[in-house]
């Protein structure tokens, strides 16, 4: 049985803000940001773009690729830690959009940064349980940093989507394995009614990130009796552009295998969409036959790990919807950090 992906999508909103913009408000130095955290923009959610809306967009474009007829999806999952609503589905008015059946089974998932692998993984375990035809995991986030925070300069926004089915003639790049790896690792959390998450500092990279990406490798490596040589690309989850580059080396990757799939110096860390970008970016360019490695990473701490292997059909889909790069490079207006606080909301009315 072929179990893999048949369609996949991503959006990104068209504002940008640079490092440098940030670093003049706050007095911090622009240059040590990018040469520390390799980082020179970020995108910017408009005031009518939430994570439902990026979902939107992105799962049109994973129909689109996929040629289903969507009331044949029967899930839709969206992963994010920044659902507009605390309580009503995010995944319900996606599938609604899309044209799927009420029947659909939907759910939100949270597991900081890691929750698109999650949707990914699950749909993709429902079809290879035969239970449903096609599934849909969506990793989105209009991520969220503090006013001053090292974060606001890499919190962005944007969504990827994946349909995983088992059609023979539709699969454009099978699931190979999976694997998971997870620990109580408290390195960045928000409490209820909090705006803004709170974080560990340099502690969220060891023992953080850097444990659970290299445990999650490691470990689906090992359980697929691969080595980093056998794969064409790879993508792990990009908090910074620094990160990313680190864990491929500890792992004895190249900077070529990871650099189609590093975003994030131009896009920021799209949080649950971050790994699943970087593979809507390879597969835009990827050939039949070569095989990637995708490992996510949520703050808590886990780690979701995938190989594909690439088909032939990814020729015949990549140009029926937006390529990622496209959306990244193309059509682009940047804010001043007034503007960007505006749309951001971090400026609020008083009450009257």
């Amino acid at each position: 049985m072929v179990v893999g992906i048949v369609g996949y999508g991503a959006h990104i909103p068209r504002r940008r803000i640079k490092v440098e913009e940030i670093a003049k408000v706050w007095g911090a130095d622009a240059p040590s940001y990018k040469r520390g955290l390799e980082l020179l923009q970020k995108s910017v959610p408009a005031l009518d773009e939430d994570t439902i809306t990026l979902s939107v967009e992105a799962a049109r474009n994973a129909v689109a690729r996929s040629g289903i007829d969507p009331k044949d999806i029967g899930a839709v999952y969206v992963g994010s830690e920044s659902h507009p609503y605390a309580v009503k589905p995010s995944g319900v008015t996606v599938a609604e959009a899309i044209g799927a059946n009420p029947d659909c089974h939907c759910a939100d998932f949270e597991f900081a940064c890691k929750a698109g692998s999650e949707g990914m993984f699950v749909a993709y375990g429902l079809v290879k349980a035969g239970l449903i035809k096609y599934g849909m995991g969506i990793g989105a986030d209009t991520s969220q940093g503090a006013p001053g925070d090292a974060l606001e300069y890499s919190t962005a926004a944007g969504a990827a989507a994946f349909i995983m089915g088992a059609d023979e003639d539709r699969v454009i790049a099978t699931v190979d394995e999976t694997f998971s790896f997870m620990t109580d690792t408290p390195d960045f959390w928000r409490r209820e009614h909090m705006y803004y998450p709170a974080h560990g500092g340099r502690f969220t990279g060891e023992p953080a990130y850097f444990r659970t990406v290299t445990g999650a490798a490691r470990g689906i490596l090992e359980k697929a009796n691969l080595k980093p040589k056998d794969f064409k690309y790879a993508v792990f989850h990009q908090p910074n552009g620094k990160f990313p580059k680190r864990a491929a080396k500890i792992l004895g990757f190249s900077f070529e295998q990871i650099d189609v799939g590093r975003l994030v110096p131009w896009l920021g860390n799209t949080y649950s969409g971050s790994s699943p970008m970087g593979l809507t970016a390879i597969l835009d360019v990827a050939n039949p036959g070569d095989r990637i490695l995708m490992c996510s990473y949520g703050s808590g701490a886990g780690s979701d790990a995938f190989v594909f292997t690439v088909r032939d059909r990814v020729r015949e889909v990549r140009d029926l919807a937006p390529r990622t790069r496209c959306l990244l490079d193309e059509n682009v207006t940047f804010v001043e950090y007034g503007e960007y606080a505006k749309m951001r909301r971090k400026i609020r009315l008083a009450e009257k």
